[in-house]
């Protein structure tokens, strides 16, 4: 988050180190982010939500898909058709409405592209840990 701070991106809400040991900050909204900073075009495994204006639809598809990663996104609006429309197009494995970080095991968990590892939970994920056998006997 640094690199994007020094780069020009502002920190608007949170982002403060947390007390006590470790490397934790606050949760961080982050504006004035640009596609050539690393804030932009690398996962962030971390507390931290990148806000780019846009005036088309086409415009959030198109800066969405132009990335190598795919784990999951989140989309932010009062118009559910528009994130239904926006969540079909973006290539991500996992689309959030209004929510982030929601997990359920009956709901299959795993990106696209470069990211994740698989698929996790429901049957696909435990078909990654199951070798099948046919077994022939003639009677």
């Amino acid at each position: 988050m640094q690199d994007g701070i020094d780069a020009g991106a502002s920190v608007v809400a949170g982002g403060k180190p947390v007390e006590g040991p470790g490397f934790f900050f606050e949760p961080a909204v982050v504006c004035n982010v640009r596609r050539d900073m690393r804030l932009y075009r690398e996962e962030i495994f971390g507390p931290v939500a990148t806000v780019m204006p846009f005036d088309e639809e086409d415009d959030v598809v198109r800066e969405a898909n132009d990335t190598p990663y795919g784990l999951a996104g989140a989309i932010w609006t009062n118009d559910l058709s528009r994130a239904r429309r926006l969540a079909g197009r973006i290539d991500a494995g996992t689309i959030w409405v209004n929510c982030q970080n929601v997990f359920n095991p009956a709901i299959p968990f795993g990106g696209f592209k470069q990211s994740g590892v698989g698929t996790e939970y429901v049957w696909q994920g435990i078909e990654a840990y199951l070798r099948t056998k046919a077994v022939v006997v003639r009677l």
